[in-house]
């Protein structure tokens, strides 16, 4: 995961005093804005003078960037219009929502000339994006209606906001303040009811292209554009999906002949089914039995298996609220669990192992009969040999998912034994030890969960007495307790803190002279919360 990279301003002159270089910055600053601002002061009427007339080709033959190109035509060319469309419309769609945003603001402070250029600015867009959009494409009936009364309400916006740059009466102005409030937010919902339409409009030519064709170029190419249309947010995957993409994909990947075409399809699956409209188009159309089908046929690219992987990963997500779509999940579930863990054991890279245990690590949630399934396909075994290698276990991603299925295991009696079979007591040590290697917060939380989830795992199994004897023996009680004593060690997590803190007193009850009188006045005999509020209010001393 990128993370954001910071820029520093530096001073021109480091003689210059503090007031002088203010007044530099704010005059180069004024005239940059000034100029820039230039650009959009345009009489309304002139600019749809000028999009009433065509804009000539440049010389090279390359059309300016008020051109988008009307005809579709087949393989590469209609490929490069349909993208083209999707990137305009959606990059148009910003530049007049962060508009409409800014003049929501400045209508807010009451500066009103500020508010009349922003009006003219937006009006301007939407009238640009609505000319080139009918140019590109033939507009349905209904968008037309949306498209007319859209124009109509940023006409009357223009208008009004132009009336308050022309007086300085208070009453009226604040009159006018409830009234442009209204309008705008009129606007504003029309612009995002015309735009969701405009894009499902251009989502359904991609499907098209997905069910009609039978060049692999074209449907792999359409299927690119829609993958990279979920990229976009939640809101577009919900159009997608109702547009019937889920359907469309499910369709390439029950033929044999677009095999190659299998785990692209899949991965755009997954990031559709990110929303629950996803979820149910794929429930609809017996979408888990083609996971099922391509989890286990040994015939299949590891590729492909690992997107079926991902799918599953992402439908059974404890964050989505529906569950419906579990009912027919549970006919399919000794398959594809056991699909699922000798995808762990085979995996050839990090990427396939990750993938396959965060569909398992799910699972594991919502039905305790996998847990029991894992157990007979020895996946203590299979999890605890994969941690000792680097090509498959290989970040903190992919220990939290092996940590998480440990601990959902570990409620089972006969899990303890297994775990100490395969010296899972050391490696659950380890894990409490995870550090990030980097400043990002996504591995920070990692780490986190890593050793929240080991602790949790080490006090379930200690139930086990020969458990506990072994963590002792393999001095947890330390590492425990420097857990709870140092904020820096847990990095300062509330969560990480209170399970370390179950854990010892876990072990404390079995073994209570492994615990020295001072910890044990501390940690082990006051309440737990007391414990807590005691440990998360430390500082560690650097002496």
């Amino acid at each position: 995961m990128a993370t954001p990279q910071c820029s520093s301003r530096q001073s021109s002159s480091l003689s210059s005093s503090p007031s002088s270089s203010r007044m530099q910055c704010l005059q180069v600053d004024s005239v940059q804005r000034w100029m820039e601002d230039l650009r959009h002061m345009t009489e309304v009427e002139c600019m749809c003078v000028l999009q009433a007339k065509p804009i000539e080709v440049e010389d090279d033959g390359q059309q300016t960037e008020l051109i988008v190109s009307a005809g579709a035509g087949t393989g590469a060319v209609g490929d490069h219009v349909a993208r083209n469309n999707l990137q305009t419309l959606l990059r148009r769609a910003l530049v007049v929502s962060t508009e409409l945003g800014k003049m929501f603001q400045r209508l807010e402070k009451g500066r009103w000339q500020r508010v009349h250029s922003t009006a003219v600015r937006a009006n301007c867009h939407v009238r640009s994006l609505v000319h080139e959009y009918s140019a590109a494409r033939t507009t349905p009936p209904e968008m037309q209606k949306f498209e007319t009364s859209l124009l109509e309400k940023c006409m009357e916006l223009t208008n009004i906001t132009e009336r308050c740059i022309h007086t300085e009466d208070e009453f009226f102005l604040k009159s006018m303040r409830d009234a442009i409030h209204e309008i705008l937010t009129d606007v504003s919902e029309s612009f995002s009811n015309m735009i969701d339409m405009a894009l499902a409009n251009e989502i359904q030519v991609l499907i098209k292209q997905i069910e009609s064709s039978d060049n692999v170029h074209i449907i792999a190419s359409a299927i690119s554009n829609l993958l990279s249309l979920t990229q976009d947010g939640p809101q577009l995957c919900s159009i997608i999906a109702k547009e019937g993409a889920v359907v469309s994909l499910f369709k390439i990947c029950r033929q044999d002949r677009f095999q190659g075409l299998y785990a692209h399809a899949l991965r755009t699956v997954a990031s559709i089914c990110c929303v629950e409209e996803g979820i149910k188009q794929l429930d609809k159309v017996d979408g888990i039995l083609c996971l099922a089908d391509i989890l286990t046929d040994e015939g299949s690219v590891e590729a492909a298996r690992a997107e079926a992987a991902a799918v599953v990963a992402q439908i059974t997500s404890p964050h989505h609220t529906s569950t419906q779509h579990l009912a027919s999940f549970l006919e399919s579930m000794h398959d594809i669990v056991t699909a699922l863990i000798n995808l762990c054991e085979s995996a050839s890279c990090g990427e396939v192992f990750l993938l396959a245990s965060a569909a398992l690590a799910n699972i594991t949630f919502f039905d305790s009969m996998a847990c029991e399934i894992l157990l007979q396909l020895n996946a203590i075994h299979i999890l605890l040999q994969a941690c000792k290698d680097r090509q498959r276990v290989d970040t903190p991603y992919s220990k939290d998912q092996v940590v998480t299925i440990l601990a959902n295991l570990s409620v089972l009696e006969p899990c303890a034994s297994e775990v100490l079979q395969e010296q899972g007591v050391e490696r659950l040590l380890l894990l409490l030890g995870e550090r990030p290697s980097s400043s990002s917060p996504s591995e920070g939380a990692a780490c986190e969960r890593v050793q929240q989830k080991a602790a949790v795992t080490l006090a379930r199994l200690s139930r086990d007495s020969d458990v506990a004897q072994a963590a002792i023996q393999l001095k947890a009680v330390p590492r425990l307790i420097e857990l709870c004593r140092s904020p820096t060690e847990r990095n300062n997590s509330d969560s990480v803190l209170v399970a370390c803190l179950a854990a010892l007193r876990r072990l404390a009850s079995g073994c209570p002279d492994s615990i020295e009188a001072a910890d044990y006045q501390q940690l082990i005999k006051p309440r737990l919360v007391d414990s807590f509020l005691l440990c998360s209010n430390m500082e560690e001393s650097f002496v």
